[in-house]
C-alpha cells in the first residue's frame, strides 16, 4: 500500500481540442506506463468513435508511478476527462475522486467557454488548479494574453502556470513536478470501516461489470465482503487491480487510491455511479455525499428501418445501456414507422454518439423522429401534472391549463467581428440577453434561451456564422410558461405521429411552411394528387400538394372518334378519384430521415 503522502490524484480538465488527451498521452509515455511500441495516439481514448473525432466520451484512468526530482516516487492517478458539454457528468464525477486538476488552456485560443464549466466545478470540490498553457510551439501562441485571461476571467493567479506542447513533448516534466509539488496528497484512515465511492462502471463482457472506485477511508481487499450503501446489494470482490493504462492485479486498495474491482455482477444497474462501498461485516456509519442524478434533456424515438430488426434493436439499446447510466429508453409504437424506442439523451451530441454506435457496433439501420425536449404539463379541472415526452401524446389542448418549458442560461464567446450575427441567432431563438462584456478582445455574451430552440441546430447554425470561432456552453435554470401548441403533418388527410413537433405559436407558421415545402421534394409523386398539410388542432396554417403522376391512357387509341378518348380520360378521372380516397401514400424513408433532418433551418 502506498504510503498517503506519496499519492496525487489529478484530473485533466479544458475546452475541447485544447490538447487533454495529448497531454495525457506524454504523461503516460515519460513515466514509462506503455512502452513506445505499444503507445498510439489518444490512448485513453478507446472507442473507435473518440478517435475519429478526436473527443472524449467516457473519462478513463490510469495510475503512472514516477521519480520526483527530490528522488522520491510518487503514485500519480490521472484522470483524463470529456470537454463536451454534453458529457459533463463524466466531468464532475471524475473531479469528485481527486484532489487537484490540470486545467489546460490552448496558447492560441485562451480561455473558452467550456473551461470556465469545467474549472468552476472543480472550484466547487475545492482542489487546488494547476493552470498549464498548451500549445506554446504554434506560429499562433500568446501564452503571455493567454496568462493575463486566465487571471482576468477565472480570476486563478497565472504566473506560475506551466508552458508546454504535448504534441511535440516539451514541458512534460514540469508538468509532472507541478502535480507533485502543489496538488496536496489526499486524507484518509486505513483503520477506519472501508468506504469507497463508486465512480464510474462499465460491462465487460469477460469480467461483468467492472467498477472504478476511489477509496476515501479503510482498505478494499480481494475476498472481502462488500456492500452497496444506496442500492443494498451485497457482493463478494473476486479481482482487485488498477490500470497502467494495461489492467494490472493487486490484492488491496488503501485509502486514496484510485483502481478498479469485479464482483460477478451481471447488471450495471446495481451499480449505480455515487454509491458509497462498504465492508458488510463492518460497514460505516453513513454514505459519502452522492452525485446528482443524471436527467435526460432531450428525447426521441429510435425505429429500425427494418421491422424484423426490432428484436435486435432491443438488445443493442440494452448492451449500450450497460456502459452509459445517464441514457434511458422505453418501448413505443408510431403509426408510420411501427415499434421503436423512446429514448433520453443528455444532449444532440450524446444522442448522434448513441445512434453511430448502434449503427456501427450493432450493424442497425435506424431512423430518428425529430428531438424534444420535456414539457411539463398543468391540466384543467384537478388533472394534476404531467410530463410530456412526446408531441404525439399531447392531451387535448381543452384539458390543458399551461405548459411550460425548460430554459437554459448559454454562455457565448465569441470574436468581436461575429457578434452581430450571434445576437441576432440569439434573438431569433426568443433568446433574453443577460450579459454582454469583453474579455481579452473577445465578446462574452450570456443568454437565457429556451431549450427547446437549442436542440435542433443552434450549435451547427452558431459554428457556421462565427466560421467555427464561437465557444458555447450552457446549464439548465427550470422551467417556465410559455405559448406553445402542438403542430401535426398531414400527409393525404392522415396525420403522420412521427412528424409532430411542439413549437412557439409565433414560429408556428414559417415552421410549418417550410416542413411542407421540404416534404413536397421528398415524397416521391403517386398516381392521385397529395396534400400536405401543417396544423394547429383543427386549424390548417400551410399547405402544399404534390402534383398527380398522369399514365397516358389514351396511347393505344389511334384513328376514330374523339369521343373514345374522352371517354377513357373520363374513366381514369374516375379511378383517381377513387384511388385518393383509398389509396395509401407510401413515405420513402429517406424523406422521413431528410425531413427530420433539416430541423428548422425556417
Amino acid at each position: 500500500m502506498t504510503p498517503l503522502s506519496h499519492i496525487r490524484n489529478f484530473s485533466i480538465i479544458a475546452h475541447i481540442d485544447h490538447g487533454k488527451s495529448t497531454l495525457a498521452d506524454r504523461l503516460i509515455q515519460v513515466t514509462g506506463g506503455l512502452s513506445e511500441r505499444e503507445m498510439s495516439e489518444q490512448v485513453l481514448d478507446n472507442m473507435d468513435i473518440e478517435k475519429e473525432r478526436g473527443i472524449t466520451i467516457k473519462a478513463q484512468t490510469v495510475r503512472l508511478n514516477y521519480r520526483a526530482s527530490d528522488g522520491e516516487t510518487y503514485t500519480l492517478n490521472l484522470m483524463d476527462t470529456p470537454g463536451h458539454v454534453d458529457f459533463a457528468y463524466e466531468v464532475s464525477r471524475s473531479l469528485a475522486a481527486c484532489e487537484g486538476a490540470l486545467l489546460v488552456v490552448d496558447a492560441a485560443q485562451g480561455v473558452e467557454a467550456q473551461t470556465l464549466a469545467n474549472v468552476y466545478q472543480s472550484i466547487e470540490h475545492d482542489h487546488e488548479i494547476v493552470p498549464v498553457i498548451n500549445k506554446i510551439d504554434l506560429p499562433a501562441a500568446e501564452p503571455d494574453k493567454v496568462k493575463a485571461e486566465i487571471e482576468e476571467v477565472i480570476g486563478l493567479d497565472a504566473s506560475n502556470a506551466v508552458l508546454t506542447s504535448a504534441k511535440s513533448g516539451i514541458g512534460i516534466d514540469a508538468v509532472l513536478e507541478a502535480v507533485v509539488k502543489r496538488i496536496p496528497p489526499p486524507k484518509g484512515d486505513a483503520t477506519a470501516p472501508l468506504k469507497a465511492m463508486l465512480v464510474d462502471s462499465w460491462y465487460d463482457p469477460y469480467l461483468g461489470v467492472v467498477i472504478l472506485v476511489r477509496v476515501m477511508a479503510g482498505v478494499l481487499k480481494k475476498g472481502q465482503q462488500i456492500t452497496f450503501m444506496q442500492a443494498g446489494t451485497q457482493h463478494l470482490v473476486d479481482r482487485v487491480g488498477c490500470f497502467r493504462p494495461k489492467i494490472e492485479q493487486l490484492t488491496e486498495l488503501g485509502p486514496g487510491e484510485i483502481g478498479f474491482i469485479t464482483a460477478q455482477i451481471k447488471e450495471i444497474a446495481q451499480t449505480r455511479v455515487g454509491d458509497t462501498i462498504t465492508d458488510a461485516k463492518r460497514p460505516a456509519a453513513e454514505p459519502l455525499p452522492g452525485f446528482k442524478e443524471v436527467q435526460p434533456v432531450v428525447f426521441c424515438g429510435l425505429f429500425p428501418v427494418d421491422a424484423n430488426d426490432f428484436e435486435k434493436l432491443r438488445d443493442s439499446i440494452g448492451k449500450l445501456r450497460l456502459n452509459d447510466a445517464s441514457f434511458s429508453f422505453e418501448m413505443e409504437t408510431s403509426a408510420a414507422l411501427g415499434f421503436g424506442f423512446r429514448c433520453g439523451f443528455l444532449g444532440l451530441l450524446h444522442l448522434e454518439i448513441i445512434q453511430e454506435r448502434l449503427t456501427r457496433e450493432y450493424d442497425l439501420d435506424l431512423i430518428t423522429t425529430a428531438p424534444s425536449v420535456v414539457y411539463r404539463l398543468e391540466l384543467t379541472h384537478g388533472g394534476g401534472e404531467m410530463e410530456l415526452h412526446n408531441p404525439a401524446d399531447m392531451p387535448d389542448p381543452n384539458r390543458i391549463e399551461t405548459i411550460a418549458e425548460p430554459w437554459i442560461e448559454a454562455t457565448i464567446y465569441c470574436p468581436d467581428e461575429y457578434l452581430g450575427s450571434i445576437l441576432k441567432l440569439c434573438q431569433d431563438r426568443r433568446g433574453i440577453q443577460k450579459n454582454l462584456t469583453y474579455v481579452g478582445g473577445r465578446a462574452q455574451v450570456t443568454y437565457e434561451l429556451p431549450l427547446n430552440e437549442v436542440v435542433f441546430d443552434f450549435y451547427d447554425r452558431l459554428k457556421s456564422i462565427s466560421r467555427g470561432y464561437a465557444s458555447f456552453d450552457y446549464h439548465q435554470i427550470g422551467y417556465r410558461e410559455g405559448d406553445l401548441v402542438k403542430m401535426s403533418i398531414l400527409v393525404n388527410n392522415e396525420a403522420v405521429d412521427a412528424l409532430s413537433m411542439i413549437v412557439h405559436r409565433s414560429a408556428a407558421e414559417a415552421r410549418g411552411r417550410h416542413m411542407c415545402e421540404r416534404l413536397k421534394d421528398l415524397i416521391p409523386r403517386h398516381l392521385f394528387k397529395i396534400p400536405i398539410q401543417a396544423a394547429i388542432g383543427g386549424k390548417v396554417i400551410a399547405r402544399e400538394t404534390i402534383a398527380a403522376l398522369r399514365k397516358d391512357v389514351t396511347a393505344k387509341c389511334y384513328g376514330g372518334d374523339a369521343t373514345r378518348k374522352r371517354k377513357l380520360l373520363e374513366k381514369q378521372k374516375e379511378g383517381k378519384k377513387r384511388m385518393r380516397e383509398y389509396g395509401s401514400v407510401s413515405i420513402p424513408q429517406e424523406a422521413f430521415i431528410a425531413a427530420l433532418r433539416m430541423g428548422d433551418a425556417a
